[in-house]
């Protein structure tokens, strides 16, 4: 047997890969995380399965449940939201089937950021803008976070940042930003995306608690900060099209009655 970790994507079952459905729907267990990854999205599993929500559950109860099926050589479904590289909680769970000798694969899913994106139907990386995209989150109650990997240090690249587990903590994020990006900076609030109630709610550090405040937003929610999230008049082209730089696809482009 083997334990198939499934990235689920942000929620919405249409954005599941074509091999996260096919594993599902052939696996006689499905362990998923209630909490983030809707119902629908297990649905698929196959008619007499064993599907359960982990969410109650701790680490050895879910270990347990996977030994288990090891005994009775059933392959498992392991259903993560997002993909399962990011805050997916994978590497503990991996810890322990290698001790146990128990085989598992990774499929990779939609991330939450990337899916926000595209409900805000923009790009995040903007040429002469910001290039880069900082994954981060907020330690609230979780495991603190490293030395080093501070908002300010990220937020002095001037890089567009998807910070994860802090809608909570959304004063002290803004008060810690607006140094380096200005009150000004536009600011995304991405609730529950891929989901039914899926709610984008958009600002700027100066405003947005405020919103999120009236909106009574507590939980799921992903922040995104950054001069990228602008308006894209503003911004320049990209070069991957300009016709004055070729590359080895695109030849020079001729200028009619000119040269190369």
């Amino acid at each position: 047997m083997t334990v198939h970790f499934i990235g689920a994507g942000p929620g919405d079952p249409e954005l599941l890969t074509l091999k996260a459905q096919r594993l599902i729907a052939s696996c006689p267990v499905c362990l998923y995380a209630g909490s983030l990854v809707p119902e629908a999205v297990v649905a698929g599993a196959p008619p007499g399965a064993l599907v359960r929500d982990t969410a109650p559950l701790t680490l050895d109860e879910t270990h347990a449940l996977i030994v288990e099926a090891h005994r009775q050589g059933k392959d498992v479904a392991r259903v993560h939201s997002g993909d399962p590289s990011l805050y997916g909680a994978i590497a503990e769970q991996i810890r322990q089937l290698r001790a146990d000798g128990i085989p598992y694969d990774i499929t990779p899913g939609v991330p939450a950021y990337a899916a926000a994106a595209a409900a805000l139907g923009q790009e995040l990386t903007v040429p002469s803008v910001a290039q880069s995209i900082v994954l981060t989150r907020m330690s609230m109650q979780s495991t603190a976070m490293p030395q080093g990997e501070t908002l300010e240090n990220f937020a002095a690249s001037g890089a567009t940042l998807a910070i994860h587990l802090g809608v909570r903590a959304l004063r002290d994020i803004v008060r810690r930003l607006s140094p380096f990006y200005g009150e000004d900076c536009p600011v995304a609030i991405c609730v529950r995306v891929g989901w039914p109630d899926q709610m984008i709610l958009r600002g700027t550090l100066a405003d947005i608690h405020a919103k999120v405040r009236e909106a009574k937003v507590t939980r799921t929610a992903l922040i995104l900060v950054g001069p990228a999230l602008g308006e894209s008049a503003d911004f320049p082209d990209s070069a991957l099209y300009d016709p004055s730089r070729p590359h080895v696809l695109r030849p020079r482009v001729r200028v009619a009655g000119g040269t190369d």
